[in-house]
């Protein structure tokens, strides 16, 4: 389903054929992320109708994203300290200096080359197994469980189920070598931080770990992939103020993560998907109690309400009103502040070093990742 044109509240249906609100106006969307009424656990209740066609990461009941109240902010306090605004600024240089890296391996292969393969996939993924201690991760089983794990249309429900068993398996496994030898690391962190509590199950615990890597990595080589492709077309004035200083790239991250979407436009995101506990007024319309409601952040995002100027012209202006890229409310992301963070450094680092950069092939030609929940390129040539 494409992007809708922000609007009242409207009645359509899931590829499952279970009837959906579509909410796509930004304070109707922020009002579905934050309102209790509406809650992700109930979409897992017994009486619930089933939303995707085929099961993914996000449709596991024990994902503290299907948990609400104050179960929830339980499992969330056990991790969100090592996400805070403070906390991710001590990641800055260690940051900046595994993007120069990698942008002196780009520069050492030479022009042409495939940005996404020498940049935008390998930096989050080096990042998340810093922080987690994972530096023995490999990469291609890595993409392999993500690609199943938000999966859309792309695999079976087989494959996922065979994927997602392998995935939660290595979970396991590095809990138990954490539990043997703990360190400074996120999980070492969380599993102190779980023992503290003492209620929280073995099975939370591996949602968890492998939550974060993949959420970890996902969303910031989606974004910066995506961001590549508009940033180097025609606009050489853009990525020359790229260039200038960090300033202009956290303001342009801040536009690129509203104005680019995330998801695929032809595939619902079920993370932004609620469900009534009761009769809840939205935007003039009462949705009634046990209707799946989706949030269309992609169109909240640009609700012309809000959202006045072009992108071209709007690049390096503060935002209108919150970005709902990263939802809102109490399952808003973890890992906000780290996306934003690599974002900043990723752009104004290779502007700088490469202000030339360029597409070396149409926009027309780009090969996307399809059938997945994120939507980026595979492979993206260019040229300096």
């Amino acid at each position: 389903m494409r992007r809708l044109e922000p609007g009242p509240p409207r009645l359509a249906a899931l590829p499952t054929g279970t009837p959906v609100w579509l909410v796509s106006r930004h304070a109707d969307v922020r009002q579905v992320l934050t309102d209790p009424r509406l809650g992700r656990a109930p979409l897992y209740a017994p009486d619930a109708p089933p939303v995707t066609v085929t099961p993914n990461i996000l449709d596991d009941p024990q994902s503290m994203l299907n948990i609400d109240g104050t179960e929830h902010q339980r499992l969330r306090r056990t991790v969100q300290r090592a996400f805070t605004p403070r906390a991710i600024e001590r990641w800055r240089p260690w940051v900046a200096s595994a993007v120069e890296s990698l942008i002196d391996e780009l520069i050492d292969h030479g022009s042409p080359a495939d940005i996404i393969a020498g940049y935008s996939r390998p930096l989050p993924v080096a990042v998340i197994s810093r922080l987690m201690n994972l530096d023995n991760l490999d990469s291609k089983r890595l993409a392999h469980w993500s690609d199943h794990a938000l999966s859309a249309t792309a695999y079976s429900a087989e494959a996922i189920a065979t994927a997602m068993t392998e995935f939660a398996a290595f979970g396991s496994e590095v809990i138990a070598q954490r539990r043997a030898a703990p360190g400074e690391d996120l999980v070492s962190g969380l599993l102190a931080a779980a023992a503290e509590d003492g209620s929280i199950t073995e099975g939370q615990l591996v949602a968890l770990v492998i939550g974060l890597v993949v959420a970890g990595h996902e969303t910031t080589m989606t974004s910066l992939g995506n961001a590549l492709v508009y940033l180097l077309q025609d606009d050489r004035e853009a990525w020359q103020r790229l260039a200038s200083d960090e300033a202009s790239a956290v303001a342009a991250t801040e536009q690129l993560l509203r104005a680019v979407p995330l998801g695929d436009p032809q595939e619902h995101l079920p993370g932004l998907m609620r469900r009534t506990v009761e009769d809840v007024e939205i935007g003039g319309v009462v949705i009634p109690a046990g209707s799946v409601v989706a949030a269309d952040a992609a169109a909240a995002n640009h609700d012309p309400e809000i959202f006045t100027g072009d992108l071209r012209t709007e690049l390096f202006s503060p935002l209108a009103a919150p970005t709902l890229t990263f939802g809102a409310g109490p399952h808003h992301c973890l890992g906000a502040w780290l996306a934003r963070m690599e974002l900043e450094l990723a752009l104004h680092r290779l502007a700088r070093r490469l202000p030339a950069l360029r597409l070396a092939d149409p926009v027309e030609r780009i090969d996307w990742r399809r059938g997945l929940l994120t939507r980026s390129p595979n492979s993206l040539r260019v040229v300096w």
